[in-house]
């Protein structure tokens, strides 16, 4: 038992649409934690950067402070402003730069500045008090041997955590590095998967596709030789019976026949109620006679065989025209062979189903038929002024009549159309090739 591909396709067209969901999620993580990397980590970083370089700056300046401060020759008292304002920016500074301390391990080195800045403001505070005092040489010896190595230190300090930003820097453009890497290895991995996946896909339904066509290939072909064996199954009975009809019972009415006539003529009197009834026999054998001639033509018409298809549509066409009361005006264009092989009995099957079709579906008061013999081709037409077909019976040739006329013409290698004629009605149209005898 063949099964649909159907399902196979929908699981692998459900595991590729996970499999994006999957990698979309994955990609998205990864550019969250990238995102996250460069707020927490770069951002702070860049401003804790500017905070030492700020504390720095306000270091120099303290520095020539106190070497301005050592070497005038005037009073430590007016300096006092200017060394409150370098106090207040680097107490700012610092407390600002600890906030944005970007690891943990700044800590230590937040604790260290907040000890050292609280040691040079009560170094400053002891040399301003001492200069107050009128000890300008002990204040002097102070900033010598105290501020000075305090601010060097300090200043050593900052230098080192700006040394270890410029670290953190670097290890934080490699990790940056690092994801971009990952997230293009990833991209071009998950479309060399997805490429995978669509060839396979496609080799999947290229080769469906390829087993289904040759099975329908294969039914269409067991098909045109079962109706080509059941049209000639169906052709050969009509033939026998029509044979049949014709021989042994035309024999058979033309012999009651010939024998009523031998009996009438033994000298039957002519007011003899026998003489009677033997002219009503009489008529009835012959009635029977013509009405069996007539059904042995209309099951297989001997004409075909004897003189060819031309001959039986000129006397089918009156033969229609009798039986129906639908006038059918009949025209010939061009002469060709006397078609008597199998294309002949399928054409005229083919005019059968047509009038036929006219007669009980389109309500049509007249028909035409058009004959045509051209090199190689020959054309039939019927048409008819009724109804007409709908779209769909027309595309589709819906009826056993329809499906009849479309086998019997495949199997001559013809064309058949349905049409709708543009003057109302409906118009069929067929095309065969003229069989040559060889």
């Amino acid at each position: 038992m063949r099964t649909s591909p159907t399902p196979r396709l929908m699981i692998g067209f459900a595991v590729s649409l996970a499999a994006l969901i999957l990698y979309a999620l994955f990609t998205g993580r990864q550019v969250a934690s990238l995102r996250r990397l460069q707020a927490n980590t770069v951002e702070r970083n860049r401003l804790d950067t500017l905070q030492l370089m700020r504390i720095q700056d306000s270091l120099y300046s303290l520095g020539l402070a106190l070497h301005d401060v050592v070497e005038d020759q005037y009073g430590l008292i007016g300096f006092e402003p200017e060394f409150k304002r370098l106090r207040m920016q680097l107490a700012d500074a610092i407390r600002k730069e600890a906030a944005l301390a970007p690891y943990p391990e700044q800590d230590a080195d937040q604790e260290q500045l907040a000890i050292a800045l609280r040691n040079l403001d009560k170094a400053t505070e002891q040399v301003f008090a001492l200069a107050k005092a009128g000890d300008e040489k002990g204040a002097r010896d102070l900033i010598v041997g105290t501020l000075r190595p305090q601010r060097e230190s300090l200043s050593q300090r900052i230098s080192r955590m700006l040394i270890q930003n410029n670290e953190l820097d670097q290890q934080t453009t490699n990790e940056i590095e690092r994801i971009y890497t990952g997230v293009e290895r990833d991209i071009y991995t998950f479309l060399l998967a997805a490429l995978a996946a669509i060839i396979v896909t496609a080799l999947s339904v290229a080769y469906t596709n390829r087993r289904m066509f040759e099975q329908m290939t294969s039914l269409s072909e067991h098909k045109s030789v079962l109706a080509r064996k059941l049209i000639s199954v169906q052709e050969e009975v009509l033939r026998s019976v029509s044979r049949e009809l014709h021989d042994e019972f035309g024999q058979i009415f033309t012999a009651i026949g010939a024998m009523l006539a031998r009996i009438e003529r033994k000298r039957v009197p002519a007011d003899s109620p026998l003489h009677a009834d033997l002219e009503d026999v009489q008529g009835m054998a012959q009635t029977a006679l013509d009405k069996v001639r007539s059904l042995s033509q209309m099951l297989h018409p001997a004409v075909i065989d004897d003189y060819g298809l031309e001959k039986a549509v000129e006397w089918y066409v009156p033969t229609f025209e009798k039986q129906t009361g639908i006038p059918v005006s009949y025209s010939k264009v061009g002469t060709g062979p006397a078609i008597k092989d199998e294309t002949a009995i399928h054409v005229y099957r083919i005019l059968q189903e047509a009038l036929n079709n006219v007669a009980r579906h389109s309500g049509s008061k007249s028909a035409a038929v058009r004959v045509q013999y051209w090199p190689e081709i020959l054309r039939l037409e019927v048409e008819d002024r009724g109804v007409g077909l709908r779209s769909e019976d027309a595309k589709r040739g819906r009826g056993l009549g329809l499906v009849a006329m479309r086998e019997r013409a495949e199997l001559v290698h013809g064309r058949l159309k349905l049409e709708n004629a543009p003057e109302g009605g409906t118009r069929v149209s067929l095309e065969v090739p003229i069989p040559h005898e060889s």
